[in-house]
């Protein structure tokens, strides 16, 4: 079943923030991930969510998005996002429908 990681992110510092985004594509491809949103405008449609930076990921299954989150390729990149911004991040299961 594919998975899903869903990502809010409100950029503090938009200079590291840029070179995260430079490092981070690689370790999502190391683990057979792929976006699906990277930062499109977004509209409130229902409720008061302000997101920020809105990003998906898809992953074949919950076990390989884990496995991205943990991992050595992914470790310097997540260093760099903490340190640059505020993240609300989840993972889901669902299915592909591309």
């Amino acid at each position: 079943m594919a998975a899903y990681v869903i990502v809010d992110v409100k950029i503090h510092n938009s200079i590291a923030y840029e070179e995260y985004k430079k490092l981070t594509p690689a370790s999502i491809a190391a683990y057979n991930g792929k976006f699906i949103v990277r930062g499109g405008a977004t509209e409130t449609l229902e409720g008061d969510w302000q997101p920020g930076r809105i990003v998906v990921l898809e992953f074949p299954n919950a076990h390989q998005a884990r496995r991205w989150w943990h991992s050595s390729e992914y470790t310097s990149a997540k260093l760099i996002r903490q340190s640059a911004s505020t993240t609300q991040m989840i993972l889901v299961e669902g299915i592909s429908i591309i």
